[in-house]
């Protein structure tokens, strides 16, 4: 809908209007009770969800249709508005699905004007000084950035001037719907209600993980709880609804085309990748996460779920350092803050963990809970190594220094590197240093001052103590080729 065509359409509420229903349409079956108190009756039966991580949802809606014989139209009101029409199946003992169509043309005020053009309606008049009303039939010309009308033989434009008018139309057309609506033509051999299940593939309902830790650093153990955020933009609240998550990627045709936020790079890292079996459903290589309890996903609601409680799993704390290639600096950097677990059954944590942000709590002096970091991971499965970055440290400075880059021949040189570790901290720390970049030079190393080791062909790790209030220095010799 265009802008300017906002303010009349909200100077015109509310709008009065005759609804006819349409000719030969099978009757609904009526809407079934509230399920949860508070929540508006729905057309939809038994429902259940199943949410993906990527924005997809798959609907089952199982509702008594009340059928004649032959060829029947069967309106399937309170579908998601962001349905994917061509991933409906209908299943009816006894009827066979002809055509089916789906209506998302909502009834709204610009919808209304815009679908009664050609069309005559009343315009209901109040003068502001005496109250008296006026009525006078109007035929619609255009609506395009305003309301053109044809008025006893002249040519109005409806503005919004702050003078009280109303539009009444005679009635509601038949392709504006109050509701997203799914309607079917089926064609039924015999007479009677029974069950029809209705499922299709949604988007604009996702799911995300949030965990909260807690680090006790004395104790060297940390306390973890999980949440479900679960997000609905569909346009539809499902009522009374079994939900089901699923923690994976799912491949889903035509998504390259669909721009849809991603979340940030996860920064955790999964140090080593675990080989237990997680004590949970699966569905092929994905894990099933079931709320315990039927519940109501709210159009444009978010909604909390904790999956997810565990005390005391073993954890620790560390520094560590990322040196680019080459990279070189005129004064100290900081470490990153890095918290340190696993999600192994022997940690005491033991269960897989879906993607999403951790956010991490320190206590203080004084015992209380203060936040410390936050970064996300990546979907983990049981019995991983996981270290998370949570910020810089204020104390651990670490100074990379190229001092000094020799050409040896065409294509080869001899790089010297020299780290400088320092710590205020009143107690001693171990940095792991890393210098990466290193997978495109054809590297070696020919001298170190301390053993390294080398993760990948791009990488080499040191692990640096650094005593309390002092530091410690690493140097190292490469000769690169390129």
């Amino acid at each position: 809908m265009r802008a300017g065509m906002i303010g009349w359409a909200a100077a015109m509420l509310p709008v009065a209007a005759v609804a006819q229903e349409p000719a030969a349409r099978e009757p609904a079956p009526p809407a079934p009770t509230q399920a949860v108190p508070g929540t508006p009756a729905a057309a939809q039966g038994d429902v259940s969800v199943t949410i993906y991580t990527n924005d997809l949802a798959l609907i089952q809606d199982v509702r008594p249709l009340a059928l004649g014989t032959g060829r029947r139209r069967q309106d399937f009101p309170d579908v998601s508005a962001a349905i994917r029409p061509e991933t409906v199946s209908l299943s009816v003992a006894d009827a066979s699905v002809v055509e089916q169509n789906f209506d998302y043309d909502l009834l709204s005020p610009s919808s209304l004007m815009e679908k009664a053009v050609g069309e005559t309606i009343t315009l209901l008049r109040t003068n502001p000084a005496t109250g008296a009303e006026t009525r006078e039939r109007a035929r619609v010309l255009a609506v395009n950035g305003g309301v053109v009308l044809e008025v006893g033989g002249r040519i109005e434009v409806l503005r919004d001037d702050g003078l009280p008018v109303r539009a009444i139309f005679d009635r509601v057309p038949e392709s504006l719907r109050a509701r997203p609506t799914l309607s079917v033509t089926l064609a039924s051999t015999r007479a009677g209600t029974r069950p029809a299940t209705l499922s299709y593939l949604s988007r604009g309902l996702g799911w995300s993980a949030d965990y909260v830790a807690l680090f006790d650093q004395a104790r060297g153990v940390v306390d973890v709880q999980g949440w479900v955020t679960l997000r609905n933009s569909s346009g539809t609240t499902f009522a009374n609804a079994r939900t089901l998550l699923v923690a994976g990627e799912v491949a889903s045709e035509g998504e390259e085309n669909q721009y849809r936020p991603r979340p940030p790079r996860p920064r955790g890292r999964i140090t080593q990748a675990g080989t237990e079996t997680a004590n949970r459903e699966q569905l092929g290589d994905f894990y099933l996460y079931p709320l315990p309890e039927r519940t109501v996903i709210a159009d444009k609601q978010t909604k909390q779920v904790s999956f997810l409680d565990v005390k005391g799993a073993r954890a620790g704390s560390g520094y560590r350092f990322e040196n680019a290639w080459l990279g070189t600096a005129d004064q100290p950097r900081s470490a990153a803050s890095v918290l340190r677990f696993a999600n192994s059954g022997a940690a005491g944590l033991g269960d897989a963990l879906p993607a999403g942000t951790i956010r991490v709590y320190v206590r203080d002096a004084r015992g209380q809970p203060q936040f410390s970091g936050e970064n996300r991971i990546d979907h983990t499965p049981q019995g991983s190594r996981i270290s998370l970055s949570t910020g810089d440290a204020f104390d651990v400075k670490v100074k990379p220094v190229v001092e000094s880059r020799t050409r040896i021949g065409d294509s080869r040189w001899r790089t010297a590197m020299r780290y400088t570790l320092t710590n205020a901290r009143a107690s001693p720390v171990t940095v792991e240093l890393v210098q990466s970049g290193l997978d495109w030079t054809d590297t070696r190393i020919l001298s170190e001052s301390r053993k390294s080791e080398r993760p990948d062909a791009g990488t080499v790790l040191w692990q640096v103590p650094v005593p309390a209030n002092g530091e410690a220095v690493v140097t190292a010799t490469f000769d690169t080729r390129y």
